[in-house]
């Protein structure tokens, strides 16, 4: 078996409103269409993968779980979320100088990470 890539991430959240526009807003993801699959979610694009937000009303974020975006420029991406209102860590360089990352949390408390990789 060859595995071609992460497909998708699905995570879930409390108020799907809330994140979505969040993911919207906040991160620049695209809302793209989702089947009717008898429960509430939204699913975004980013990049060539996706994000499914799955409303739970019951969720607790997980700690230390978390994925990644891949940027560009890590140093804008969290100045651009800064001006947003949203909080960011600082920039960590990530050890053996493979590259940086810095972490946020969605409305819903899920770890999120920005990951600038070393060329």
């Amino acid at each position: 078996m060859k595995l071609g890539g992460v497909h998708h991430v699905s995570i879930d959240v409390v108020d799907l409103e809330t994140a979505g526009k969040f993911y919207v807003d906040m991160l620049g993801l695209e809302p793209i269409a989702r089947p009717e699959l008898g429960f509430p979610g939204l699913w975004f694009r980013s990049g060539a993968q996706e994000l499914h937000l799955v409303q739970v009303e019951s969720h607790q974020a997980p700690q230390g779980q978390h994925f990644a975006f891949r940027v560009d420029d890590l140093q804008a991406a969290v100045a651009e979320l800064h001006a947003k209102g949203v909080r960011v860590s600082r920039l960590i360089d990530i050890p053996g100088g493979v590259g940086q990352q810095a972490f946020l949390r969605d409305p819903a408390g899920n770890l999120l990470e920005l990951n600038q990789p070393r060329l």
